[in-house]
């Protein structure tokens, strides 16, 4: 006998580990690279062999699937799968689940040349421990593979944790739908909200009211290009569909045997555009109606004093109930217009009977009505922050999505909230500033910015703050059309909103989650996901200093060679390699790549500067700008960088119904000849040119002179306002008067309008 042999016989389990290596001293070892990061974790100098000889000990019913769902993907990597078994404690990875109610999803994970042992709190606690465990694998495919030695101890930071999806606009086939559940439980994802029922369609079968699966499904065709261009074209095809109500239990089936709890949003009062053309006496006016071929808010909505679209949404959610075991049902109540209902006779009479003070309050009543009925089949609601406006009903849970206003009001009423801001969570917006990203519907939430959010407000007390039980990312899918997009949008920055809602605040490091998500993203290669590489691309973060402003530019590439023009011609590695920032000393564009070996990788940066004497000076803001639209900033004022008309670069200063007021402070006193800035004209985006503009100059800071004034914004988008004058002065202020309140007719009719502002120039 062979001493090896004759030693792992003799050792038993702990050495069969050891001596199994000698035979496979070639196998791939995993690293300690987890997303989102464990709340504790601590690395061990042994490890364990997995090969075709380990096995899976699971007993119970839901570890056993847990099991089987390892399986699935080790024989992508190993083209086995391991035995389950009841028993075992050899060459082993044990799953065992306890029944700790108070902290269900956590888990304890450990690693060692002995075997992998992973205790959940509960099967769910279980289930993420296999998680993490999938991501210890190496990522390269082999035969055999060392875990790293590991003792993890881990538990998420809220209870909620969400992705959603909008299926009306467009429509993903259940095979693509369980991929995205598969995605979002690798990433401890435990809520999936699906978006079922839109103006553009209806998307779930409902037996009752087939209409709804006939007409309502279906739209004649679907506009090209952005909602808020002139002249609208469109692409003259037929589009539709609708998951059956088999189709979406199956859904269901396999999202629970992943953890995950599906949320139905059924629209209501607004955006119900398509059921009304199935059943037009549900609207205030009776049609006809047409499902909607744009984007975009409709006025018609349900009648809130037709008794009959009541028994109608009952009659819904008594088949929809069913199909979703769930705590929760969404009734979206969001976006809707008042419009019909101020006209409208039965909803007039219907405010006179219940004494409602307006259209707000009539609202409020429709929603609390619904809720009370899905109360008394044990249900509890979800609505978007709008539910608030004229009350909000008792039982319900707010999603706040305009800013965090709406979560802050509702968590101080003591309502729990979900967080899902739009400047963070909106996967739909732009993610990077390149020239070749896809139509999105605008703003700009790159990954790091995803990675910033603290869901959280400051503005909440210790007691408060426990009603806010996490956040959820949403995806609308206007301009999506396809999964691969759709996959783009999503991720990487749903990987970091996973560590943002799962692990300890005070863990969390953007730069070590690049790292990590470095590892990651060859994960999201073997399940074939379309990710955005933007992450690791060259930037450029522009910053004041004394001569002006100055460009660092920077990538996360591993070993990545960056070089750069100032002449507009494209960057090759012959051109400046980058060693320190870039100072902008004329008018021109600033183009930068990064290479890979001989290579460039991902997009170039390029940004064009405008040199001015207010470049890089003092700034000071009567007034800081909406959270959602605000740069960061003041100096961005003046940093040189006109904004995009799309709004997705974080360059405008938007005012939502407010004045904006701001100072430059040259450096002397000097001449002027030139002032100007750029505003936006965007009204189907609630966006709109200012009443006036006007430009002072002072050269103590106190007394002001006139130089400048304008009224009139004619063109649609950018409109770039430029004054010559013959003044002298070192401060020069800048008055702009928002256009107020959204006239009656115009999307978003009685809201405050929005004023965007940028690049202040002085020449």
């Amino acid at each position: 006998m062979k001493k090896w042999i004759y030693l792992c016989l003799l050792g038993g389990a702990a050495a069969l580990g050891s001596c199994s290596g000698s035979r496979h001293a070639d196998a791939p070892k995993g690293k300690v690279s987890i997303i989102p990061m464990p709340a504790s974790v601590t690395e061990k100098q042994d490890s364990f062999l997995l090969d075709k000889h380990t096995v899976i000990v699971a007993s119970g019913e839901a570890d056993r699937k847990t099991a089987a769902l390892f399986n699935a993907w080790l024989k992508e990597f190993t083209g086995y799968e391991l035995d389950i078994k009841e028993q075992g404690d050899r060459n082993a990875i044990t799953l065992h689940s306890g029944n700790d109610s108070t902290n269900a999803e956590g888990y304890t994970l450990n690693a060692d040349s002995k075997g992998v042992t992973i205790n959940g709190n509960s099967s769910a606690g279980t289930f993420y421990g296999v998680q993490s465990l999938i991501q210890l694998l190496p990522v390269q495919k082999a035969e055999a593979m060392y875990i790293p030695g590991v003792s993890i101890t881990d538990a998420p930071r809220f209870a909620y944790r969400g992705l959603h999806l909008d299926v009306g606009r467009h429509f993903f086939p259940v095979e693509f739908i369980k991929k995205y559940i598969d995605l979002l439980a690798m990433h401890k994802f435990n809520t999936f909200h699906w978006h079922l029922t839109e103006d553009q369609g209806w998307r779930i079968e409902i037996k009752k009211y087939p209409r709804l699966q006939e007409v309502a499904s279906k739209r004649k065709e679907t506009m090209v290009g952005h909602y808020s261009e002139d002249n609208q074209q469109y692409d003259g095809k037929p589009y539709g569909g609708y998951y059956t109500q088999e189709q979406v239990k199956e859904v269901v089936k396999y999202a629970t045997d992943h953890f995950v709890t599906v949320i139905p949003e059924i629209e209501m009062p607004g955006h119900a555009l398509a059921a009304l053309t199935a059943y037009p006496n549900l609207g205030c006016t009776g049609g006809p109606y047409a499902v909607g071929t744009k984007w975009g808010v409709f006025d018609d909505v349900f009648c809130a004093g037709n008794d009959s679209v009541f028994t109608f949404l009952q009659d819904v959610l008594d088949e929809v109930l069913p199909l979703f075991p769930g705590k929760y049902i969404h009734i979206g109540g969001d976006e809707c217009p008042k419009v019909r209902w101020e006209k409208c006779p039965k909803c007039q009479t219907r405010m006179k009977q219940e004494g409602l003070k307006d259209a707000h309050a009539l609202q409020s009543y429709f929603i609390q009505r619904m809720e009370k009925y899905l109360n008394s089949k044990g249900r509890q609601i979800i609505g978007w922050d709008e539910i608030l406006e004229g009350g909000l009903a008792p039982n319900a849970t707010v999603m706040s999505w305009r800013g965090i206003e709406g979560g802050i009001a509702a968590a101080k009423q003591h309502h729990d909230v979900i967080m899902t801001p739009g400047n963070f969570c909106y996967f739909d917006h732009y993610q990077s500033q390149g020239h070749n990203e896809p139509l999105a519907i605008g703003g700009f939430t790159p990954v790091s910015k995803v990675y910033s959010y603290e869901p959280v407000p400051a503005e909440l007390s210790k007691e408060e703050a426990k009603y806010i039980k996490g956040a959820q990312a949403n995806l609308w899918t206007e301009y999506i059309a396809n999964t691969d997009y759709l996959e783009y949008m999503v991720y990487p920055r749903a990987s970091a909103l996973a560590e943002v809602l799962w692990s300890p605040a005070d863990k969390r490091n953007y730069d070590n989650f690049v790292e990590r998500l470095k590892v990651h993203v060859k994960r999201l290669d073997q399940k074939k996901v379309n990710y955005a590489k933007h992450v690791f691309e060259v930037t450029g973060t522009v910053a004041e200093n004394d001569k002006g402003v100055a460009v660092k530019l920077d990538s996360k590439l591993d070993g990545g060679k960056i070089v750069y023009t100032l002449d507009s011609t494209a960057p090759t590695l012959q051109s400046t390699a980058y060693t320190g920032p870039v100072q902008i000393q004329q008018s021109g564009t600033l183009r930068a790549q990064v290479f890979q070996g001989d290579k460039p990788f991902g997009n170039e940066y390029s940004q064009r500067f405008l040199f001015h004497k207010g470049l890089g000076k003092k700034v000071t803001l009567a007034t800081p700008p909406g959270k959602e639209y605000d740069p960061g900033n003041a100096a961005a004022l003046v940093n040189g960088i006109e904004g995009l008309a799309s709004y997705n670069d974080g360059q405008w200063f938007g005012y939502n119904g407010k004045n904006m007021e701001a100072v430059v402070e040259l450096d002397s006193v000097q001449d002027i000849r030139l002032v100007g800035m750029n505003t936006l004209n965007l009204r189907n985006n609630w966006v709109y040119p200012p009443k006036q503009v006007t430009f002072s100059v002072s050269e103590d800071g106190k007394t002001y002179k006139e130089v400048y004034k304008q009224t009139a914004f004619s063109q649609t988008g950018i409109n770039q306002v430029r004054g010559k004058v013959d003044a002298r002065g070192r401060f020069v202020k800048l008055n702009v008067t928002n256009f107020g309140t959204i006239p009656a007719g115009a999307v978003g009719a009685g809201s405050p309008s929005w004023l965007f502002i940028d690049e202040m120039i002085i020449q």
